[in-house]
């Protein structure tokens, strides 16, 4: 490890540092990152496509975690959540948050570096005054619930304006009925309290954090639905998409043909033989509005497959 990166890992980790040193914290976070080669924001996160993120919605949890797992990527999901809005999946790109057991003097002096270099309020609303559109905010709250509210109806509204999305909270929150008025806004957490957060302090932005048993990074894409959240590695979000997509698509011209009795179950279950590739590959050109992709994408996708 070159002494540059090991002093922007310390920079990352400590408050103070991500305060006043953005340009060493993006140099960590393409660190982090390396395998991603697209556009990044400006604090260093890649920048999954806000069309791709769109797509990715269509996704199940399953089809992701099949894939992640081929990958050997085996720490992605984490369940077990109350949500606040059970139907109303979303998805969005990681601002990843720790929050570790309060330290008094540590505190007070990050709160008032912070203070002197422009922040605004507690350590808890930092990071939302980082949140871009598209963002998701995980943060990892040591799965604490009673004093470990991390917002209420006020901050939700502000996260909310500003990345249109929703929040997954390894902790708590507070003010669950003026969070169910914020149309569009869908809370992922451990549970419901009322009391104020305490005794809790931020520990780092945008660092590796760990969300019950998945592993998160900055930039992650955020897929969450009702059997719970899965964080997609942003260099892998495209093909997983496109993969899904394939699948999706596969099992509706196979529906169609099954209920048509052109083949039996045995036919397309198993491996497809010439016949029905050619069938599939009419049916595609027939049905063009139900490709999610575009075609030369999809053609680009058999071909690497070799399909």
């Amino acid at each position: 490890m070159t002494t540059r990166t090991l002093l922007c890992m310390l920079i990352v980790l400590l408050p103070g540092g991500i305060l006043s040193a953005q340009e060493p914290a993006a140099a960590q976070m393409e660190f982090y990152t390396q395998e991603w080669t697209g556009p990044r924001l400006p604090d260093g996160r890649p920048k999954v496509s806000d069309g791709l993120l769109q797509r990715l919605k269509a996704v199940s949890i399953e089809e992701a975690w099949g894939y992640l797992r081929n990958k050997g990527y085996h720490n992605q999901f984490a369940g077990d959540w109350e949500m606040l809005h059970e139907d109303q999946p979303f998805v969005g790109r990681a601002l990843t948050v720790q929050y570790l057991p309060l330290r008094p003097e540590y505190a007070e002096r990050f709160t008032e570096k912070g203070q002197a270099e422009g922040r605004i309020g507690a350590m808890n609303s930092w990071p939302i005054d980082m949140l871009q559109p598209g963002d998701v905010y995980v943060a990892d709250g040591m799965g604490k619930i009673i004093d470990g509210t991390l917002i209420g109806d006020n901050l939700g509204n502000a996260i909310f304006a500003k990345t249109g999305t929703g929040v997954v909270f390894d902790a708590g929150a507070r003010d669950l009925e003026g969070l169910s008025e914020i149309e569009g806004f869908n809370a992922y957490v451990r549970g419901w309290d009322p009391t104020f957060l305490r005794e809790t302090m931020l520990g780092g932005i945008n660092i590796p954090i760990r969300i019950g048993t998945a592993v998160v990074f900055p930039g992650d894409a955020v897929l969450a639905k009702r059997e719970g959240v899965i964080f997609i590695p942003a260099h892998l979000v495209e093909e997983l998409v496109i993969n899904a997509e394939f699948v999706m698509l596969r099992d509706a011209f196979g529906i169609s043909r099954l209920k048509a009795g052109v083949y039996t179950p045995g036919q397309i279950d198993g491996r497809w033989s010439d016949a029905i590739k050619d069938d599939f590959l009419g049916w595609l050109d027939e049905n063009p509005d139900l490709l999610p992709m575009s075609r030369t994408e999809l053609d680009a996708f058999m071909k690497q497959r070799n399909w």
